[in-house]
């Protein structure tokens, strides 16, 4: 399994904060999963648009949408922050 977290307005867009989705050879890396994501339609389609930039980290540590996944990792997208 992988756990998925969702924060900011991903979660707002979603309806959710988290979620576990089974790991497989063919999702193993962002990029997978993302599309994997899209496929669902709605909301989700949206959120991870190639329009729409959202970060990604991979057991808390910041990487990039090629990034490879293995079992029992945590993933977490959320959009980039800005302050003032």
């Amino acid at each position: 399994m992988i756990k998925i977290l969702y924060f900011a307005r991903l979660s707002e867009a979603l309806g959710i904060s988290s979620e576990e989705i089974e790991f497989s050879v063919d999702s193993n890396s962002i990029d997978s999963i993302v599309t994997l994501f899209r496929d669902r339609g709605e909301p989700f389609d949206s959120a991870f648009c190639g329009e729409t930039k959202v970060l990604v980290a991979i057991n808390q540590e910041m990487t990039d949408h090629h990034a490879t996944i293995k079992d029992g990792d945590e993933v977490a997208f959320f959009p980039p922050v800005t302050g003032g």
